[in-house]
């Protein structure tokens, strides 16, 4: 019982901070002409929407994720971090016309080291996070049609 109320409140808080990260990506939207760079700007808008509703809809199947209580405890970390950390690498990119390893959106240049520095860090650490929580929401789900076809065929009568 324990284990359900822990994932109803995860999964009560991933819709949350989803609908938050949205909020926030349609603001920096407004504002993304004011930016130094407003082509990072526009891309962490588009980063922060996708993030939002990909952080909102893991809330909606978060009870389907059959995994142990540590890994549902740190995948729902990890997706609090990578999506925010993703949001927040554009936005620093954008405020301080940053990110050396953005080329595409910032056509080379180059900004601060620090700013450049953090955005990497964030870059980095983020696509470990994704890709783990990726990997662990698919064993989940897997484990997920995995019980229920156990659980059919053991109980034939119960066609749900």
């Amino acid at each position: 019982m324990e284990q359900k109320k822990l994932i109803e409140k995860q999964s009560d808080r991933l819709i949350f901070f989803g609908m938050l990260l949205f909020f926030l990506a349609l603001v920096i939207g407004l504002i993304a002409p004011m930016l130094a760079n407003p082509r990072l700007g526009i891309s962490c808008h588009v980063e922060g929407v996708l993030n939002g509703i990909f952080l909102i809809v893991l809330g909606l199947i978060w009870n389907k994720v059959a995994l142990s209580g540590r890994w549902m405890i740190i995948t729902y970390w990890l997706s609090i971090y990578g999506t925010f950390s993703n949001w927040l690498a554009y936005l620093i990119a954008a405020i301080f016309n940053a990110g050396r390893h953005l080329t595409i959106a910032t056509k080379g240049k180059e900004g601060a080291p620090l700013a450049d520095d953090i955005i990497d860090f964030l870059l980095v650490f983020l696509t470990i996070a994704m890709l783990t929580i990726c990997i662990t929401i698919i064993i989940g789900l897997y484990r997920n049609m995995k019980n229920k076809k156990l659980e059919r065929m053991v109980n034939p009568a119960n066609k749900s």
